[in-house]
């Protein structure tokens, strides 16, 4: 087990490298952790640092104290519900991820608004009109990936899709960092995540002699959350060419950014080994839980049966109305000018970052920005003391790097200089909270 973790490093470090073992599986709950003395000993630390970091496992609800019986690692309780962020008051929320609502089509209810109601239960579940509009997206995206079905969001769609194609116990490669609800959702599938580091051109590629091999991969082809960043066409090609070499590895194409994106669609997959996900939240409204899926017919066809045995299928009401909202975006060219307002944030606080601190930002596009920092904790107090509220990184990661999450949706321009010369503090501080 000592080999799980570095030699030396503090209290926090230790808690890290313990924490992601156990993120990855490496470590099943019931496990044993080494006794303090030993650990430390292997590690090359005083056995005060290691019995601080398991404290801080235990105060994470990650492992439990049981005395001479040693410190045990916790099956990881799931989630009921979402965790509601308290923003204390006079603090600007940077970390929720929140939209900018002056940005989504606004709905307007007429007279002539009436929503037909399904007065029956053998009909088809996908409205002709929304799967028309994905289609003719997808086209002018320079995809053809077959026919369109809808489902209850992108993680919905996700889950099926994993559902049907991997086995309890199975491993997934995952981007790291990434979306943290897909972790959970690995968990409660017993998946194991097998972590692909990402760069400047997306997901990188698994090692050559990676070992355990991964039944599917989930990709994020623009504005990956937390990173922003984007698949190149090579970067993409690369994929391409592994799936058609590993068969057995389904690729989930997660296109969440969508229409606001304005990168080019670079597919890693083919209609014959991947599945692709569009949600509709991003760019319609958050409570519009739709998802469009196209892609492997064979996985459709499961994904479909899985669904009329759950919840058959998705409100027709929910989708005439993201037919509305759709329709009413592209009309008044409200795509292009999210698009455009989002971007401009995005790069206004990058450029500034760039000027204070020296160190250039990795172009990319959405509402996130990832910034490594030294200790997370320290920068997260840095920057709550100065009255900003910033996501840190260590639900998105696995084996990567700590960092901090800043989403951008609502920021005002007044507010873009004081926020980056608070941010070119946090990330400059070389404190370590242990």
């Amino acid at each position: 087990m000592a080999s799980l973790y570095a030699k030396g490093g503090s209290a926090v470090q230790i808690a890290e490298q313990i924490s992601t073992q156990i993120k990855q599986g490496d470590l099943q709950p019931g496990d044993l952790l080494p006794p303090v003395r030993q650990l430390a000993g292997q590690l090359g630390v005083n056995p005060n640092t290691v019995a601080s970091a398991y404290a801080k496992l235990r105060d994470a609800g990650l492992v439990a104290t049981r005395g001479r019986a040693g410190t045990q690692v916790l099956e990881q309780p799931l989630m009921a519900a979402r965790h509601i962020r308290q923003v204390p008051e006079g603090m600007c929320d940077l970390a929720s991820g929140n939209l900018d609502g002056a940005l989504l089509p606004e709905l307007s209810m007429s007279v002539d608004d009436i929503f037909p109601q399904q007065n029956g239960y053998d009909v088809s579940g996908d409205l002709p009109a929304l799967c028309q509009l994905a289609s003719d997206w997808l086209s002018q995206q320079g995809a053809s990936l077959g026919e369109t079905a809808v489902f209850s969001g992108a993680l919905d769609a996700i889950e099926k899709a994993l559902r049907s194609h991997a086995a309890p116990g199975a491993s997934v490669w995952v981007e790291d960092p990434c979306w943290p609800p897909l972790l959970t959702l690995l968990r409660h599938l017993r998946l194991k995540p097998l972590p692909l580091l990402v760069d400047e051109q997306g997901c990188r590629l698994p090692e050559k002699d990676a070992s355990p091999q991964g039944c599917a991969v989930i990709l994020t082809p623009r504005a990956q959350n937390p990173t922003g960043m984007s698949l190149s066409a090579a970067r993409a090609n690369h994929w391409r060419e592994f799936l058609a070499q590993n068969l057995g590895c389904l690729a989930i194409v997660d296109d969440f950014w969508g229409p606001l994106s304005q990168q080019p669609l670079h597919l890693p997959c083919t209609a014959d080994n991947g599945l692709y996900v569009l949600s509709l939240s991003k760019f319609l409204s958050p409570d519009l839980r739709i998802a469009l899926a196209c892609g492997k017919p064979q996985l459709l066809q499961a994904m479909r049966a899985d669904q009329y045995i759950r919840e058959r299928w998705v409100s027709h009401i929910l989708q005439q109305i993201a037919v509305k909202l759709w329709t009413q975006a592209q009309r008044e060219g409200l795509l292009v000018r999210a698009q455009q307002a989002y971007q401009q944030r995005r790069d206004a606080l990058a450029e500034r970052l760039q000027a204070l601190t020296g160190a250039p930002l990795p172009a990319g596009e959405g509402v996130h920005i990832w910034l490594p920092v030294r200790s997370e904790a320290a920068a997260g107090q840095i920057m709550a003391q100065r009255g900003w509220l910033v996501q840190g990184g260590e639900p998105f990661r696995l084996k990567s790097g700590p960092a901090i999450r800043v989403s951008l949706a609502n920021l005002i321009p007044a507010q873009l200089e004081t926020l980056a010369q608070d941010l070119a503090v946090a990330i400059g501080s070389g404190a370590v909270v242990n």
